[in-house]
């Protein structure tokens, strides 16, 4: 199977998931009339802070380079809106990188994220629940950015973390949490845990 052909299956599965057993699940729990109400994925944004690396032009190309592959799209790189000389950052200074995934890169990420990734990361006891915000929205750190498939380790110019943040159009953050639930998030209800691994 080519690897467009196996993108387009692990879509189709996690969509398919979502219209015939997450939406049926959602109405019944929140009393959605109509399925267009029912909560979903926007968007998915993965975003590395640049720190104290600012001016090290090998280490951006590396977060470059790995953001690339681990979500098949270029990468954007973030610029400070203004100047904070306390922590030594002028306007316009580039600070991050970000990729933004939606539409069938952002299930196929999705269902790569619970399946594959996290079982991957080391020491790895679920999702805290505070992981969600009120508007229902999931962000969760990654100590180590070689949790990915992707990447491969012995490959790895440097070592950095990320963030990935899944976007909703949930109303509160009960909805948010139930539709990352039945997503297959693996959450943990105790909440103490950190919301960062690797």
């Amino acid at each position: 199977m080519s690897g467009d052909n196996r993108v387009i299956k692990a879509y189709m599965r996690l969509k398919e998931k979502y219209n015939k057993q997450i939406v049926p699940k959602m109405e019944e729990k929140f009393g959605f009339k109509n399925r267009m109400l029912v909560p979903r994925l926007t968007k998915v944004v993965l975003n590395v802070g640049f720190g104290h690396h600012l001016k090290e032009k090998e280490f951006m190309a590396s977060v470059e380079k790995g953001l690339a592959k681990i979500t098949g799209q270029k990468t954007d790189f973030t610029v400070a809106k203004k100047s904070i000389s306390a922590f030594k950052i002028r306007e316009g200074l580039t600070i991050g990188a970000k990729v933004t995934l939606r539409g069938q890169q952002m299930y196929d990420f999705t269902d790569k994220l619970v399946n594959i990734t996290f079982p991957r990361v080391r020491d790895f006891r679920g999702i805290s629940e505070k992981s969600v915000d009120r508007n229902g929205n999931l962000t969760v750190g990654f100590k180590e950015y070689i949790s990915f498939p992707e990447i491969r380790v012995e490959e790895a110019d440097s070592i950095y973390g990320l963030e990935v943040c899944l976007a909703t159009n949930a109303r509160n953050r009960a909805e948010g949490l139930e539709l990352f639930r039945l997503l297959g998030f693996p959450f943990k209800k105790d909440s103490n845990n950190l919301n960062t691994y690797g």
